[in-house]
């Protein structure tokens, strides 16, 4: 492949780059000559999806977690797979650059945003993360080390992208970046309803001065919009608050977003409409730091964090939230999650559905999983297409086509296996021509699978890059279960925590938070 490390004028930390890589690319080359699959270990997940991973069989690309350059004639950077979203932004920042989308969380990797389908609220406008990609470095199934971008190997660079690694080990991205400034100046807009919602999503969307655009839906009648843009404090208006949310005493994003909804002037029309052409001058605003605002979600990892209050009986209030702050971080809280094996009372599911079965997805959700709210809403941009070429939701050609991602995060409904509720979320979403993101746990069969993606496409793209040997995405996102059986899905479920004296509160929690305090490795085993 061409060298793009002398090109940018890279020494010390593109050579050990290069020797990292082939090292990697020299064991790759070794488990293809004898026939092994293999599967690749990052050092940490944001997925909900149990992990089965071995030390035996086993890519270790954790060591590939540095920012190499930053470009700021050509607005680019070059980033290894590993390298999380806080390190990404702090590395670009002080060169008045940004990622275009910057998922919520600042654990996720830029390797795992591009390969599980990224989007956040600058979505609307940018797509989704790996849209912001020029270039991947890859390792293939044999061991060969080459680039794919628009222009080489084409296939292979849309191929990856959504993927999860089944197609090859992505070791360097170069990534393109916008401008950045140092506030977003965010407008807070009151809904009455999920149309409501889409109509003032749909009216802000229209507008090319934002940046950002999110939703939260508190409950079937109630709901804030939120529509950003990013500006220097000398920019916005003086008199307007300046908001942190990463400091322990600051409130979490979700808590400030609904008390927002009683700072709204009367609007002159109907007390929570929002016109559909502009954002209303009665809506209340607030200045947030860049930084802050692109991690406003971390802390209680959106409003999921308020359930470990419930689970040990504990006040959720402005000093609780204070004291147990170190634990409501999202790189803990997903640490927990999974020793602890309580992921598998949880619904931790997005999905994308087009606009005009949002209204009956809602109704429905309303009917099966009323208690779990709140609900995010993230709307995609128009005529985005999705990865893995599903049959079900081609590129928009209107705007009742354009998908808007749905959050729904909170605990199972008591009389009803996760199993279950999954595969009903699942086969609403076939009717309605919705579907998941595959970062969370899947139920589906094979045939259901394939019935949504393109698998010809899939296995000509494996085909040619010698990659058959290798777990399909299929093999590395399912969760596998027996339908006869009341038992835990298949995974790191260390406790069997649905089943016997582990199951009783509250000695499932205590052990992810001893978990914790204990650090260490929660995906490799032995």
């Amino acid at each position: 492949m061409d060298d793009p490390f002398g090109r940018l004028g890279i020494s010390t930390q593109s050579e050990n780059h290069k020797s990292t890589v082939l090292s990697l690319s020299r064991d790759v080359e070794r488990f293809h000559a004898s026939d092994i699959p293999f599967r690749i270990f990052h050092g940490n997940t944001n997925s909900t999806r149990p992990s089965v991973r071995t030390l035996a069989a086993t890519i270790d690309i954790s060591s590939l977690n540095h920012v190499l350059s930053v470009s700021t004639s050509e607005r680019t950077c070059l980033v290894e797979p590993n390298v999380p979203m806080d390190a990404l932004v702090a590395a670009t920042l002080p060169h008045g650059l940004v990622p275009p989308v910057v998922p919520e969380f600042p654990g996720i990797t830029v390797g795992g945003a591009f390969a599980g389908t990224a989007g956040e609220s600058s979505s609307f406008k940018y797509g989704f993360f790996d849209r912001a990609v020029n270039w991947i470095e890859v390792i293939l199934a044999d061991g060969q080390v080459v680039a794919a971008s628009n222009e080489q190997n084409q296939d292979l660079f849309y191929g990856m992208a959504g993927t999860f690694g089944t197609l090859g080990v992505t070791t360097l991205f170069e990534i393109r970046l916008i401008p950045a400034r140092y506030f977003v100046q965010l407008s807070y807009m009151p809904v009455s309803g999920i149309e409501d919602a889409q109509e003032v999503i749909q009216g802000v969307a229209d507008n090319e001065d934002m940046d950002f655009l999110d939703g939260i839906m508190f409950s079937p009648d109630e709901g804030v919009i939120m529509a950003g843009k990013m500006m220097d404090r000398n920019q916005a208006d003086r008199k307007l608050a300046i908001s942190t949310f990463g400091k322990p005493w600051d409130p979490w994003f979700y808590v400030h977003a609904e008390q927002s909804m009683s700072k709204n002037g009367a609007f002159d029309d109907e007390p929570n409409k929002t016109p559909k052409s502009k954002i209303h001058p009665a809506a209340y605003q607030d200045l947030i730091p860049l930084t802050d605002y692109l991690f406003r979600y971390d802390r209680g990892a959106f409003w999921t964090g308020r359930h470990a209050y419930t689970y040990f009986l504990t006040p959720f209030n402005r000093f609780t939230r204070w004291f147990l702050d170190s634990f409501m971080h999202t790189r803990v809280m997903y640490h927990a999650l999974h020793r602890s094996g309580l992921m598998q009372r949880f619904i931790i599911q997005d999905m994308a559905v087009p606009n005009k079965n949002v209204p009956e997805f809602s109704a429905w959700l309303d009917s099966e999983l009323s208690h779990i709210y709140p609900r995010w809403l993230c709307p995609l941009k128009t005529n985005e297409t999705v990865s893995m070429h599903p049959h079900l939701a081609p590129a928009a050609q209107s705007t009742d086509d354009v998908l808007l991602n749905i959050g729904v995060w909170g605990p199972t409904p008591k009389h009803m296996r996760q199993v279950a509720v999954n595969r009903k979320i699942e086969h609403k979403l076939k009717s309605l021509h919705g579907m998941k993101w595959l970062y969370a746990q899947t139920f589906y069969t094979e045939d259901e699978f394939w019935q949504i993606y393109d698998r010809r496409w899939y296995e000509a793209l494996r085909k040619k890059y010698r990659v058959e040997k290798l777990p399909s995405v299929y093999e590395k996102v399912r969760t596998k279960f027996d339908v006869n059986a009341n038992a835990a899905p298949e995974g790191d479920v260390r406790l069997g925590i649905e089943q016997g004296f582990w199951s009783l509160w509250p000695f499932a929690g205590l052990y992810g938070v001893l978990s914790v305090l204990k650090g260490g490795d929660y995906l490799r085993k032995s």
